[in-house]
């Protein structure tokens, strides 16, 4: 038998064995309606305008998405945190372009002016190093490629 036959046989016969198990409706579903228990949960809190914690990485209640993210390290935090992740990316544009007096639509626009690189080098370091932003993120945000932010986080490193 060969090295590419093995696993696949082994997955039919594991496949073979669960048919007998028939539908098990614990194992069906998943996300937001399971974790509520049911489309009357999902209605009911959707009818009272209520706010549940959820995160599409995180399958579990409100309660148990809290936890785990509140155990996580500060970085997870911040890449857990979808939307705030991108309003705190504009803020620190928006902040250190201030304190360095450089407009932030030119630093969007990709400018290769030196002054400009120098401060997007700075942004960029924060953003990956403080906050966990991923590279891509960071690169549409400031309206470069993935290999200018990369290429500038090295330099940001080596200083």
């Amino acid at each position: 038998m060969t090295k590419r036959c093995r696993p696949r046989k082994t997955i039919r016969q594991y496949v073979k064995e669960g048919i007998s198990h028939g539908r098990r409706p614990e194992l069906i579903g998943g996300g937001l309606i399971r974790s509520l228990g049911g489309w009357s949960q999902v209605l009911s809190i959707l009818r009272n305008n209520q706010q549940v914690l959820t995160d599409e990485r995180i399958l579990g209640t409100g309660d148990f998405v809290d936890r785990i993210l509140n155990e996580a390290d500060e970085r997870l935090k911040y890449q857990l945190a979808g939307n705030k992740g991108r309003q705190q990316i504009g803020e620190v544009i928006e902040r250190v372009c201030e304190e360095e007096n450089i407009n932030s639509h030119e630093l969007r626009m990709g400018s290769r002016r030196r002054r400009i690189s120098q401060v997007r080098a700075q942004i960029v370091h924060q953003l990956v190093e403080n906050f966990g932003i991923p590279l891509a993120e960071v690169a549409r945000q400031v309206g470069v490629s993935k290999s200018a932010i990369s290429k500038a986080l090295n330099r940001t490193m080596k200083d």
